[in-house]
């Protein structure tokens, strides 16, 4: 695996050796945050990928229309759970508990989705998230019906699967890259500040 120090198995490029519009992007996210995600300096290494990435990641997570920013952190951190991936659990868990200010849901939710106590909406935008990211072919209007039922907007089911899609995809890059989460990350939205 290398050094423990390492953000990716193949390496990392930093936000100023970006080309200047991924630069730019990534500058305003670390201004935000307080430091640059290690996704980001992972991805780096194929500009037009991280290009994608950021594009199709700030349609879906961006949004103000449907899904509450709350409930898409939900989707994410369901989805990586199931997905063993401890960058995206850890990175989104943060957020997750921020944007909820509630400390504990992002662990509950990535380690016992299933038992989690959740309100019925926040149950069926999670239970179609890990279908999805478990067993997309089962799926079948039952589920979508469900969902309907528990209040969900068409709109709203196709931002659950396509966010649930992208995060497997991101999943799985986080394995390929054994990419490491900041530190940082671990202690957002636990403590007050």
């Amino acid at each position: 695996m290398g050094e423990q120090h390492e953000v990716s198995r193949f390496g990392h490029v930093e936000a100023a050796d970006l080309p200047p519009d991924l630069a730019e992007r990534i500058t305003a996210i670390a201004e935000k945050s307080g430091f640059v995600p290690n996704v980001f300096r992972a991805l780096g290494r194929r500009p037009r990928e991280l290009r994608a990435f950021l594009d199709y990641h700030d349609a879906l997570m961006d949004s103000n229309d449907g899904l509450s920013k709350a409930e898409r952190e939900l989707v994410v951190v369901a989805t990586s759970g199931a997905n063993h991936c401890t960058y995206c659990v850890v990175a989104h868990g943060a957020i997750l508990r921020v944007r909820t200010k509630d400390a504990e849901i992002a662990d509950k939710v990535a380690t016992n989705p299933y038992g989690v106590e959740l309100s019925p909406r926040e149950r069926a935008i999670v239970d179609l998230a890990l279908l999805i990211a478990t067993d997309s072919a089962a799926l079948t209007e039952s589920e979508i019906d469900d969902a309907r039922i528990a209040g969900l907007s068409e709109d709203e089911i196709w931002d659950v699967g396509a966010i649930t899609a992208l995060f497997a995809m991101s999943n799985r890059l986080a394995h390929l890259t054994a990419l490491r989460p900041n530190p940082e990350f671990y202690l957002m939205g636990r403590l007050p500040r």
